[in-house]
């Protein structure tokens, strides 16, 4: 076949039919280029909106449980239908205040929470604010105060220099007024069996939450049956003046104290450390963050020291011996009558109180140390009280006591 040879206007017509569909080519290619970036960045804002959604409702259900209230647990408050994070955005729940002195005690946290979260301690010694130490008064108790009349009478006017915890059994609700200092200072609680460990988890869970208003400075435990023998003046002043804690420690070469210690303690615990002690304590906050932050020792005691060895009489005598004695007085400040033999202490009823009776408790003739000097003022607190001594206490408080 003879091939017919271009011309040179065939050519160009070639080269531009060419130009045209490489223009149109890349005009596509442009085209699919815009089309697939805006498909892509719609799909990405769409993404990000739904993962932001999730982690909001994460959040305010799950880190704002762990360190406040979760809806499980209402938390009280003066604002209208304030029950839920979207109805109380006036409060700072994150903030400094809501932080160093929660305002609520109802929350969602397991032991284990509540421990990790009350053994925060800052670096920094400098407050960032007022901080007026205070003394945490923490109820351990089956139900109900029958001495709460008299403490709110020894509370009054010192609203700023006190805080009051109360660990109850479960299903217990107390029924307090509104205007009392004694409302909605219930904890979150569990059993407690007498003799068992789980009267120390009480113990530890008290301190525990009483750790969580840093303005915390001292901790006294106190069960239904106790009473003040002093004005709160004296009292706090005592406390805050002290540069020691007030735990009972001390060797009991007997059934007693050394016949409850169990060889399967060994070596973590040795007989030579084991220590018995009133398990009424009171003592500062560097202790108090030591107690509840302790897992090695604490189980040592949840697996050995079973019913007939009476955890809450050796676990801080022994441990706080091992580890913190410096910091303690060996001696308690809630006077108890040991003198009947019985597993419990003498119970005073109506008919023991009189002003004599009471004038006793406070000068006894006993002397003791504090901050290495001697003086004759060792009890602040005494038990163990029938709630028909109620009248008569309150008979005699502004004479006696003096408040």
């Amino acid at each position: 076949m003879k091939v017919i040879p271009r011309s040179r206007a065939d050519e160009e017509d070639i080269d531009n039919f060419t130009d045209y569909l490489n223009a149109n080519k890349d005009l596509w290619i442009g085209i699919v280029k815009v089309v697939s970036f805006l498909v892509i960045f719609v799909a990405g804002v769409i993404l990000g909106l739904a993962a932001s959604a999730h982690v909001t409702r994460y959040v305010t259900s799950s880190h704002t449980g762990l360190f406040y209230s979760s809806h499980n647990f209402p938390v009280p408050s003066h604002k209208k239908n304030c029950f839920t994070l979207s109805n109380c955005k006036e409060d700072d729940f994150l903030g400094m205040k809501g932080f160093v002195n929660p305002t609520y005690l109802t929350h969602s946290m397991t032991d284990d929470e509540l421990f990790w979260r009350a053994s925060m301690v800052p670096k920094k010694d400098a407050y960032p604010y007022n901080r007026v130490p205070k003394v945490a008064f923490m109820f351990l108790t089956r139900g109900p105060l029958p001495f709460m009349p008299l403490w709110e009478k020894f509370f009054r006017g010192h609203e700023e220099l006190f805080s009051i915890y109360v660990h109850t059994l479960p299903g217990y609700e107390s029924n307090v007024t509104n205007t009392s200092v004694f409302y909605g200072r219930q904890i979150p609680n569990q059993d407690v069996q007498w003799g068992s460990i789980t009267m120390l988890d009480g113990e530890r869970r008290l301190l525990a939450n009483a750790l969580l208003d840093f303005s915390n400075e001292r901790f006294v435990l106190l069960s239904e049956s106790c009473i003040p023998i002093y004005d709160f003046k004296t009292v706090y002043k005592y406390l805050i003046g002290s540069s020691h804690s007030f735990v009972e420690s001390y060797d009991e070469p007997t059934r007693y104290g050394r016949g409850r210690y169990s060889g399967r303690m060994y070596p973590n615990i040795k007989l030579t450390q084991w220590r018995k002690g009133s398990q009424w304590f009171e003592m500062n906050r560097a202790l108090a963050v030591e107690i509840i932050s302790d897992n090695e020792y604490y189980s040592v005691f949840g697996k050995y020291c079973k019913p007939t060895c009476y955890p809450d009489e050796h676990y801080l005598p022994t441990y706080i011996n091992m580890f913190h004695g410096q910091m303690n007085a060996n001696r308690t400040v809630t006077w108890v009558d040991w003198s009947i033999r019985s597993p419990h202490p003498a119970t005073f009823g109506r008919h023991d109180i009189t002003e004599g009776f009471i004038q006793s408790l406070r000068n006894n003739g006993t002397a003791c140390s504090y901050n290495s000097k001697r003086t004759y003022v060792c009890h602040l607190f005494a038990r163990k009280f029938s709630p028909d001594a109620l009248e008569p206490l309150l008979n005699i408080s502004s004479t006696v006591m003096k408040f």
